[in-house]
């Protein structure tokens, strides 16, 4: 290893507003003999309380960046400082233990690191209430909808005592009402519990929605193009005038950004 990497999840400095901070990151894969460049040279932060959405084409690192936020996989170069922020990561889908209720899914990560019975009972009813399940603690994910499947996804992954959530097009496999509806639960959350988030989606009006500041990364190479702040007053809506046009003006830069790129 060459000395120009460095190595995720360090201590930030004391006076530093980020929560994480990425500087000049690259991280290459190998494919046989090929190296395949996922991200070049990214630089972004997210400051403590934030909320940070990124977006761009599929295939260009939006999910690595998040992998390397989590410490899942170290930067081929450049810097990732995290400090001592406890990360979770959510996927798209939610990949509940099929065989265990609600409550018990939500358990698991709290059962792991070994916290007392009922400890982890009192904490368990507290997140079911932060997502509004309680009256479904013992449902299988089977009797749940996919929105409620995702809800106990969240609770699980703050059961991890996390104060900043990853969170990797959680909502994508959703239809536009109940997606509309954990918007606006998830920016509940994220108030009350004073959680920073890094939101990866390639809905740009999903990001207008979420997002206090919209971060666009080029096709691969992933490199951010530009960020935009999101200066809509909360709480928003999808389907206000406001987030259209503010979505509208991130497409015509990312389009635009894309076009240049083909041209070289």
């Amino acid at each position: 290893m060459t000395s120009v990497v460095s190595t995720t999840v360090t201590q930030s400095n004391s006076h530093d507003a980020s929560a994480v901070r990425l500087t000049g990151v690259t991280k290459n894969f190998r494919q046989g003999r090929a190296t395949v460049q996922a991200l070049d040279g990214v630089s972004l932060t997210a400051d403590v309380g934030e909320f940070v959405c990124i977006v761009g084409a599929s295939g260009c690192g939006k999910s690595t960046l998040l992998s390397l936020v989590a410490g899942l996989e170290q930067p081929s170069s450049g810097e990732v400082l995290s400090g001592n922020r406890r990360p979770a990561l959510m996927f798209q889908e939610p990949a509940l233990f099929p065989w265990l209720t609600a409550a018990r899914n939500i358990e698991v990560p709290m059962r792991a690191r070994g916290v007392p019975k009922r400890q982890r009972r009192e904490r368990v009813a507290e997140l079911l209430s932060t997502v509004r399940l309680s009256e479904f603690a013992d449902a299988r994910p089977h009797q749940l909808s996919g929105g409620m499947r995702q809800r106990v996804a969240l609770a699980r992954a703050l059961a991890q005592d996390a104060d900043t959530l990853l969170m990797d097009e959680p909502f994508g496999a959703l239809d536009a009402l109940t997606r509309d509806h954990l918007h606006g639960e998830l920016e509940r959350i994220v108030a009350e519990c004073g959680l920073t988030v890094l939101f990866v989606t390639h809905n740009v009006a999903e990001a207008v929605r979420l997002g206090d500041r919209v971060v666009l990364l080029s096709s691969r190479p992933g490199r951010v193009i530009t960020e935009v702040a999101v200066p809509i007053e909360r709480p928003r809506r999808s389907n206000t005038v406001e987030v259209a046009e503010l979505a509208t003006l991130i497409t015509d830069r990312l389009q635009a950004a894309e076009d240049l790129d083909g041209r070289h």
